[in-house]
């Protein structure tokens, strides 16, 4: 039977497969860590208390692609070129969808409007994150291999959400409240269709490493797709809300070590 379960299980067991996944989220998380940098160095005065959270977060998503770089380690593999169909950031950046990197490369303080671009867009992507790493830890929190670093990075990925949240609220309530409530929506709709293309082009290139019959493949994409026509339909209004997290200033501190996997 086909589920998440079984087809995750059959990309872990295969090397070829193995290493594509984790060579495309150690990318990411690569240029999360990047982007979080450049924003926490360019934030404006008025907004310096937001500084460490950023560079917490930014330092998270780093500590995220050292655990994937080390996972291949472990079985003897090393990262391999990202295709650019699967490459989420830089798609999503295509789309106008979060700060564009040129910004980030100059030496020039952002704007408050920036950083209420930059926090809007991180509570989109960090629903996905988090919801996937939720089905992860479901599936294969108990897995010998990946178990350990699924449970990391999930909790990671509720306090980077909760963050969202929290902060977003609070400059809601400064004013900003037209500005998210547009930048939010923009970018969840952006989100969703750029989440089918990669997820279509990823199981693409998986269904090759794995020699995949093409009625299986086919199947898997119709259920890409089928997804997509839910989250435009009504799904992505899951991306938008705000409320106030349990998890309370939950970048307050600093980023939780991984020596298992340095």
């Amino acid at each position: 039977m086909l589920s998440a379960r079984s087809l995750f299980q059959e990309i872990v067991d295969n090397d070829d497969s193995f290493q594509l996944f984790c060579s495309i989220a150690a990318s990411g998380e690569a240029q999360g860590g990047w982007e979080n940098a450049r924003i926490a160095a360019l934030v404006p005065d008025g907004m310096r208390d937001l500084a460490p959270k950023i560079t917490r977060h930014g330092a998270d998503e780093d500590k995220h692609g050292r655990i994937f770089h080390a996972l291949l380690r472990q079985r003897g593999l090393e990262a391999v070129p990202v295709p650019p169909e699967t490459d989420y950031t830089m798609l999503l950046e295509r789309r106008g969808i979060g700060l564009a990197h040129d910004k980030l490369r100059r030496q020039e303080s952002l704007s408050e409007e920036d950083v209420v671009v930059y926090l809007a867009h991180s509570r989109v992507t960090e629903q996905r994150a988090a919801d996937q790493m939720d089905m992860l830890v479901k599936h294969f929190g108990d897995h010998p291999v990946v178990g350990r670093a699924i449970h990391m990075i999930s909790d990671d990925e509720d306090n980077h959400l909760a963050y969202c949240h929290e902060e977003l609220l609070r400059l809601a309530r400064a004013g900003h409240g037209r500005t998210i409530h547009r930048v939010l929506r923009e970018s969840a709709l952006a989100e969703i269709a750029v989440y089918r293309d990669v997820s279509l082009a990823v199981m693409d290139h998986m269904g090759r490493l794995l020699h995949w019959p093409a009625p299986k493949a086919a199947l898997l994409a119709a259920g890409i797709r089928a997804m997509y026509g839910y989250e435009r339909f009504s799904g992505w209004h899951r991306m938008v809300d705000l409320r106030m997290p349990e998890r309370r200033n939950a970048l307050g501190g600093a980023s939780a070590t991984a020596p298992e996997f340095a």
